[in-house]
């Protein structure tokens, strides 16, 4: 866990400072920084619409009495693909608009659909059903 954090707070901004340098020395340092506004505008939008398009879903479902787990998820994928993309840097801004495509978000969907499942064999995770 602490190597995850460390990650987190301190290798990925230094990627994201390397491309960022890499980008400014090719385009400039102009053309980058409106670059990095763009995308995260586009993101911000993209995420905004996604957003919207699931929480109608999740009302959907919920007036017909299904459980929206699915939606939950895509909502929270989108959620982690609008922190990402207010993120300054090309490989957050990439991440997000990659979970901001709906097929990607269904594949990664099911990759923690196996994690959980797996968690649960090994008893890292307890499911208690309360009625």
């Amino acid at each position: 866990m602490l190597f995850k954090l460390f990650a987190a707070f301190a290798i990925i901004p230094l990627i994201e400072i390397y491309f960022l340098m890499k980008v400014g020395s090719w385009l400039g340092a102009e053309a980058t920084i409106a670059l990095v506004l763009l995308s995260g505008f586009a993101g911000a939008w993209l995420a905004r619409q996604q957003g919207t398009s699931v929480l109608l879903r999740i009302r959907e479902n919920m007036n017909m009495g299904i459980p929206p787990t699915g939606q939950l998820i895509d909502g929270l994928l989108i959620l982690v693909a609008g922190i990402v993309l207010l993120t300054p840097g090309f490989v957050t801004d990439i991440t997000g608009m990659l979970l901001l495509i709906p097929p990607v978000r269904a594949k990664l969907k099911h990759v923690l659909h196996h994690k959980f499942q797996q968690w649960v064999m090994q008893g890292n995770v307890t499911i208690i059903h309360h009625r």
